[in-house]
């Protein structure tokens, strides 16, 4: 019994002790950090409209109405739900993804006023690795902009204005492209109108 014990041990030890440090002092000090160099973002870059949180700038909202920019589309669940983010996992040689896809490009350039044969940008008809993605491309944005202006009756200018205003810049200044985060761009909206 006592030679079990022996090799009980260590092996009980080892688990408390990996099991503090890696379940509570290595999150803690993660989250400390976090808090300390990235505060708004690390609480998920809440945004907040009359004293109430609207969303978080960090996760992509459904806006289907014709007065707001559209985001990508979302294969999360029933789309845009946090608890079951995920792509499709159907790859570009699926029949049923590429239908879906073509399905999409048809219904955004009807919802645009664009022509049969115009390019749509890809992120207006794939979902994101996450299916929450924020950001649209600012190609996208500028697309939308005639439908916006048109819904909201006001210049096509004054969008494409705020479209260029809500450009973010790459991740670490390489990563990416430049994007536009949708629901920031559709509360400055509402506040042009308001």
């Amino acid at each position: 019994m006592s030679a079990l014990l022996r090799q009980f041990r260590p092996a009980i030890v080892a688990v408390v002790a990996l099991t503090v440090l890696c379940g509570i002092v290595y999150p803690m000090l993660v989250t400390g950090v976090a808090q300390l160099g990235w505060g708004g973002r690390a609480d998920g870059d809440l945004v907040e409209r009359d004293g109430v949180v609207v969303g978080a700038a960090l996760i992509g909202q459904p806006f289907v109405s014709p007065q707001y920019f559209h985001p990508r589309p979302s294969a999360a669940g029933d789309g845009y739900d946090g608890a079951a983010s995920s792509g499709s996992n159907l790859g570009p040689s699926n029949e049923e993804y590429l239908a879906e896809v073509t399905t999409r490009v048809e219904t955004y350039r009807q919802a645009n006023g664009l022509a049969a044969d115009a390019v749509v940008p890809v992120d207006a008809v794939t979902a994101s690795a996450s299916g929450l993605d924020p950001h649209i491309s600012v190609r996208n944005a500028r697309l939308q902009a005639a439908r916006v202006a048109d819904a909201r009756e006001l210049s096509v200018d004054v969008v494409l204005e705020l479209v260029d205003a809500h450009v973010t810049d790459r991740p670490l200044a390489v990563l990416g492209d430049p994007g536009v985060n949708v629901l920031r761009l559709n509360l400055a909206l509402d506040a042009t109108e308001g």
